[in-house]
């Protein structure tokens, strides 16, 4: 099933032309003078929501009936704080505060896009896959991307044109990179991230195709955004989300997966952008290392419960 269709081919080239951003020279030094401060800045707010992870915490309904913490909100509250310090003409983009109307958002060429405490609900049953993304945000693009695992204490970060990294508790770096290439002699299976929720007939369609294509296929489950950042790691091949996301669950995932040598894309395998309308949800995205594949080709006609 693997296509040589050149629309399929022309679709990947124009992604990863479209990737293709010239920064100006300030803000390229901007991106470099206050990375390592996000780090530090996860890391303390990881340090926050696990001291809430330890106690009876209290859980809310928010108005789209998605949970929410203290938790959130106390981490929320320290990195709008600190960053409101750190760039106080860069204004700021959070889940806990996304109110702010589109006509105010579309004046913004640079902004940070939060979330505090990706994963709640991993959160509240205590899994330990819940992530802090801290994204920098310009031209709708990210040029700075920070995730860090309060459980595990290790951190992935990246800024634009400087690679991908992850950094472990005992502050040790290290560069990382994609899986570049699927297996296309069947000498292994291609590995997928995941969730541990149901899978939706549509997402089992399309594992079903890849499992017909590449003789199998292994899942491994993760929550949060640290599925991406298994792609970008190259521990997985492959993470589809067919399903609803907001631009802050995506957005410092998707400039470590593209400084990883990665794309990030829609189902037409453009990459995904910022801030270009009212509506703060993504449509469903791939994840993956592999450019030379259309992924798209393997989503499956799904027929419409009547």
């Amino acid at each position: 099933m693997h296509s040589n269709d050149p629309n399929s081919a022309m679709n990947l080239t124009q992604a990863q032309e479209t990737q293709v951003q010239e920064l100006p020279d300030s803000v390229k030094a901007e991106l470099r003078r206050v990375l390592p401060d996000c780090i530090e800045l996860a890391r303390l707010a990881g340090e926050t929501i696990m001291e809430i992870y330890e106690t009876d915490f209290q859980v809310e309904n928010k108005k789209d009936d998605t949970p929410v913490t203290n938790a959130d909100f106390a981490a929320n509250d320290l990195i709008v704080e600190t960053l409101s310090k750190l760039t106080p003409h860069i204004p700021i983009l959070s889940e806990e505060s996304d109110e702010i109307s589109f006509a105010e958002r579309s004046t913004w060429e640079t902004y940070w896009l939060v979330d505090p405490l990706d994963g709640t609900r991993a959160f509240i049953e205590k899994t330990g896959e819940f992530s802090v993304n801290i994204a920098l945000i310009y031209q709708h693009l990210p040029v700075v991307g920070v995730i860090y695992s309060p459980v595990k204490k290790c951190s992935f970060y990246a800024c634009k044109d400087n690679g991908a990294f992850y950094l472990d508790e005992k502050n040790q770096s290290r560069k990382i990179e994609v899986c570049p290439k699927c297996p296309n002699d069947k000498s292994r299976k291609i590995i997928t991230a995941g969730t541990h929720s149901s899978r939706s007939v549509a997402l089992q369609a399309f594992l079903d195709n890849l499992q017909d294509e590449f003789g199998g296929y292994e899942m491994k489950f993760m929550g949060s955004s640290l599925k991406s950042c298994m792609i970008a790691e190259g521990v997985a091949d492959l993470y589809a989300r067919l399903g609803p996301t907001s631009e802050w669950d995506t957005a410092a995932a998707q400039c470590i997966v593209e400084e990883a040598g990665g794309l990030i894309t829609n189902l037409q395998m453009q990459p995904l952008t910022y801030n270009t309308k009212e509506s703060l949800l993504n449509p469903d995205f791939f994840v993956f290392g592999d450019k030379s594949i259309c992924w798209s080709q393997f989503l499956a006609e799904v027929p419409i419960a009547k």
